[in-house]
C-alpha cells in the first residue's frame, strides 16, 4: 500500500518544517548555527527480486546537521563581548561544582557579583594560564582556569613625605596685626575662618591601608623684614583628616625668607610627630619639604608643585582582550595584570557535536576529542573584543525552503488521499 510510503514523506516533511522553524526562530540568537535536514530513500528488496522491478518504500531522515559557517559580526560596547573570527569554540564550564564542560560560539560574556566572567547561561569562561607578563604557560584543556577579574592591585603604602613648592605673595598682610591673631594669642588659627590665614593648598595622602585622607596646608604671614629683624616670617599649619600636625606640641612650620624672597629656613625636610589614626592603622608620620624652590615674591599665591609618596591599592579600571585572546585588566594605580588567554577548541567533525541549548554544544564520539589551542595560531580564529557573532541563518533562504517543505508535505498528503480513493473504489467494486 502507498499509505506507508506517503506517510514517510509526511514525517520527513514535518521534520524539515520543524527544523526550518527552529532556524527562523533563532535568527536573532548570537552564535546560533542553522540546521539542515538530510534525507535518504528506503529500499526493500530480496535476493530473488528482479532489480528492474524494485520500488522504493519511502524516505527517512538521515541527519539533522548543524552548519558551522561563520555568522556576521556586529559591534558592541562591551569589551567582554567576544567573537571568534575563524575556527574555534569558546570553552565554558558550569553545572554542579563547575565541572560540566561545553563549547559555544556565543561570546556575550558578563561579570558576576563574585567577579567571574560568565556567558548568558551563567557558565564560566575558561582561559589558559599565563605568566605575569602574559606568556602562555599551557594550552592543555585540563589546565584551563575560570576567568575572574580582581578588584584591587598592588600593596598600599602610607604617605611619609610631601614635597611642595609655593610662591607666597610679598604683599600679603601680616595676620599678627589682626585682633584675631596676636602674640598673646598665637593659636587663634581657624581653618574655617579665612581671616586667620593668608593662603592655603590641599592634597590627598594615604594611610597604611591605602585609604585617601585630605591634607591641607595653611600659610600665615607673621612679620616682615625690619632693621631689627632681617627676615620675612611665615608659618605653615598642616591639617590631615581633621587633625593638626605638631612637633612637641608646636603646631607650625616656621618659614623664613631673606630680602630677596629666597627661603632660608627650614632648608631641610621638616618632620612632624606621628599622627595616630583610628581603626588599628599604623601611625602616620609625615615629613614636609618646601625645598629651595619655595619663594616669597610679587604676585599672587601659587603652588608650583606638590608630590607625595603614598600609594593606594589600585581598583579595577578597565578590561581588554586582544586578538590572541590575552585578557588584561588595568587599575587606577597604573598596574596591569594578565588574567590568562581565552581558551579555544576545535573538532575534527564539528557537525558531530550535540546541541544542548543556549547555542552550546558538547562533544560526542562522532565529533571526536576537542583540540585546544591559542587564538590566532594553528588554524584557530582571532578573538574580536567588542563584537558578537550573529546567527548564520539567512532568513530569505529559510523562507524559500519553508515553502518547498510545505509543498512536499502537501504532495505526500495528496498521495495518501489518492491511495484512499483507490482503496475505496476497490471496496465499492467488491460490494
Amino acid at each position: 500500500m502507498a499509505f506507508y510510503t506517503a506517510l514517510t514523506g509526511l514525517t520527513a516533511a514535518q521534520t524539515e518544517l520543524s527544523t526550518l522553524a527552529n532556524n527562523i526562530a533563532n535568527v536573532g540568537t548570537h552564535g546560533f548555527k542553522r540546521s539542515r535536514v538530510s534525507f535518504g530513500d528506503i529500499i526493500s528488496s530480496t535476493p530473488l527480486q528482479n532489480p528492474n522491478r524494485v520500488v522504493g518504500s519511502g524516505t527517512a531522515v538521515r541527519a539533522v546537521a548543524q552548519q558551522f559557517t561563520q555568522g556576521a559580526i556586529e559591534s558592541s560596547d562591551s569589551a567582554l563581548d567576544l567573537a571568534v573570527s575563524g575556527q574555534g569554540f569558546f570553552t565554558v564550564k558550569g553545572g554542579a561544582g563547575g565541572t560540566e564542560i561545553s563549547y559555544t560560539r556565543s561570546g556575550n560574556f558578563s561579570v558576576t557579583a563574585d567577579r567571574f566572567v560568565v556567558d548568558s547561561a551563567g557558565r564560566r569562561l575558561q582561559v589558559f594560564p599565563t605568566t605575569t607578563d602574559g606568556a602562555l604557560l599551557s594550552t592543555e584543556l585540563a589546565s584551563t582556569i575560570p576567568a575572574r577579574l580582581p578588584l584591587l592591585s598592588g600593596v598600599p603604602e602610607a604617605t611619609s613625605n610631601i614635597r611642595i613648592s609655593v610662591n607666597l605673595p610679598a604683599s600679603a598682610p601680616i595676620i599678627a596685626d589682626s585682633p584675631i591673631y596676636t602674640p598673646a594669642n598665637p593659636y587663634a588659627f581657624d581653618p574655617a575662618n579665612p581671616a586667620t590665614f593668608n593662603a592655603s593648598t590641599s592634597a590627598t595622602v594615604y594611610d597604611s591601608a591605602g585609604h585617601p585622607l585630605d591634607a591641607s596646608i595653611y600659610y600665615i604671614k607673621t612679620s616682615s623684614l625690619t632693621p631689627a629683624d632681617p627676615a620675612h616670617r611665615w608659618e605653615a599649619r598642616v591639617i590631615v583628616a581633621g587633625n593638626e600636625l605638631t612637633v612637641g606640641g608646636a603646631p607650625a612650620i616656621p618659614l623664613e625668607f631673606d630680602a630677596t624672597g629666597a627661603l632660608t629656613s627650614p632648608i631641610t625636610p621638616f618632620t612632624f610627630d606621628a599622627l595616630t589614626l583610628p581603626g588599628g592603622l599604623q601611625p602616620l608620620s609625615i615629613t614636609i619639604d618646601h625645598g629651595i624652590a619655595t619663594t616669597q615674591a610679587t604676585g599672587a599665591f601659587a603652588r608650583n608643585s606638590l608630590e607625595q609618596d603614598g600609594v593606594p591599592a589600585g581598583t579595577l579600571e578597565s578590561v581588554a582582550v586582544d586578538r590572541q585572546g590575552a585578557l588584561r585588566v588595568s587599575f587606577t594605580n597604573g598596574d596591569i595584570q594578565f588574567i590568562g588567554r581565552v581558551a579555544l577548541v576545535n573538532f575534527n567533525n564539528p557537525q558531530g557535536l550535540k546541541a544542548i541549548g543556549d547555542a552550546s554544544y558538547v562533544g560526542t564520539p562522532q565529533s571526536g576529542l576537542p583540540t585546544p589551542g591559542e587564538a590566532g595560531r594553528g588554524g584557530f580564529g582571532s578573538i574580536l573584543s567588542g563584537s558578537l557573532e550573529r546567527s548564520n541563518v539567512d532568513l530569505t533562504t529559510e523562507l524559500v525552503s519553508l515553502i518547498a517543505a510545505q509543498r512536499n508535505f502537501q504532495a505526500s498528503a495528496k498521495a495518501i488521499e489518492t491511495d484512499t480513493t483507490l482503496l475505496q473504489t476497490i471496496i465499492n467494486q467488491r460490494s
